[in-house]
């Protein structure tokens, strides 16, 4: 075989595997391919192995068909309280129409970026501070609805868009973080007056509960003190009673003549002699007439009538049984005791059930009698009083 034979069959071998490589097209998943025929829109080729005719046809474009995520850098926006924030998005967008997407804008893109800028200058310039930075969620669906419907002739779909960060201005910030410390302590300091009056409530409630104890066995302590002094001096009384019947029932039992009196008046001499008041006494000059005078008394028939008639008439007291008064005191005192006790319980226990009361209701104070008074000293109201 010649060589110019063989150089034509590489040629046209190189020629034909030029073709077959310029006639199969393979088109990735989630992508499309728009083909032009002489500049001319063809047809739209799906992911897959693709014949096209060579040096006639051309793919143009390919596009991706998946979500895309766009950001935006960060860009200063004026509120309507003419302060400065600066704001940083992302934008969620899927190509929907890869024919208008390819025709329809020279670049997406940014055909996107500056209508999302622009969208957003507009709706923070109708907002305030504080409602753009309270307002997120709804900034972003008002974003949203301008970026779909003007994306919607691109062949886009917005899904989503976020606002990422809302930076107010240096001078705010500041101000809103000493706000922000200020609420915080404010809450602390409030936190902290509602638990020392609750501690003073409650601590005032058990003094209040301790003064009524501490009353009430005063008051016990004074009527029992009173009570035993009552019955002291009626034991001292009940003696004295026996005592004065008992001489006298001697000195008359005995009948004294003239010489008794005469002896007991010299034994009470020395006694009235050693008094320290007494400076001068005077003995009489007749002392045996006296003593015989005194006699003539003692023994004279209206003297001895007297003292039989008195005899008569005076009966001694009856004897007071002291132990069982003191008994029927004490059970009497105890039932008072134990009401009282029962009822300052109860009251202490309505108080922690009741809980705090509302600012500025004047809290109930405890009514303490004096232990000194004459009213503590006496016997409940509505107790029976046992005179004996």
């Amino acid at each position: 075989m010649p060589p110019v034979f063989t150089l034509i069959l590489c040629i046209l071998a190189v020629l034909v595997v030029m073709v077959l490589a310029a006639t199969l097209k393979i088109i990735r998943q989630q992508q499309v391919a728009i083909v032009e025929r002489l500049g001319k829109f063809r047809k739209v080729l799906d992911p897959g192995p693709h014949l096209v005719v060579p040096f006639l046809d051309q793919i143009r474009y390919a596009l991706d068909m998946r979500e895309e995520v766009v950001p935006f850098p960060p860009q200063g926006v004026i509120t309507e309280d003419n302060l400065i924030v600066s704001i940083d998005s992302v934008i969620y967008f899927q190509i929907v129409d890869p024919v208008r997407a390819a025709y329809e804008a020279q670049n997406y893109r940014a055909a996107i970026e500056q209508l999302t800028m622009t969208t957003l200058r507009n709706i923070i310039g109708g907002m305030d501070l504080e409602a753009t930075l309270t307002s997120r969620e709804e900034i972003n669906k008002r974003l949203r609805a301008v970026l779909d419907e003007a994306t919607g002739k691109w062949g886009i779909k917005v899904n989503r868009v976020e606002l990422r960060t809302i930076e107010p201005p240096p001078t705010i910030r500041d101000a809103m973080e000493k706000g922000a410390r200020a609420e915080r302590d404010k809450r602390a300091s409030i936190l902290l007056a509602e638990g020392q009056r609750q501690s003073q409530i409650l601590s005032a409630g058990g003094d209040r509960e301790a003064a009524i104890l501490r009353a009430q066995g005063d008051r016990e302590a004074a009527v029992l003190r009173a009570q035993a002094d009552r019955q002291a001096q009626m034991l001292r009384a009940e003696g004295e009673a026996q005592a004065i019947t008992t001489v006298f029932s001697a000195i008359h039992a005995a009948e004294p003549d003239q010489a008794l009196l005469a002896y007991q008046y010299m034994q009470m001499l020395p006694r009235l002699a050693n008094g320290d008041s007494n400076k001068m006494w005077i003995v009489p000059s007749e002392l045996s007439d006296a003593l015989k005078g005194l006699g003539q008394v003692a023994n004279s028939t209206d003297v001895r009538d007297y003292v039989s008639r008195a005899s008569q008439h005076f009966s001694a007291p009856k004897p007071v049984d002291v132990h069982a008064e003191i008994a029927e005191q004490a059970r009497k005192d105890h039932e008072k005791s134990s009401a009282t006790v029962e009822q300052a319980i109860a009251d202490a226990q309505a108080m922690e059930g009741s809980g705090t009361r509302r600012p500025g209701q004047p809290s109930p104070q405890p009514q303490h009698q004096n232990p000194d008074s004459p009213e503590s000293w006496g016997p409940h109201p509505g107790a029976p009083y046992d005179a004996q």
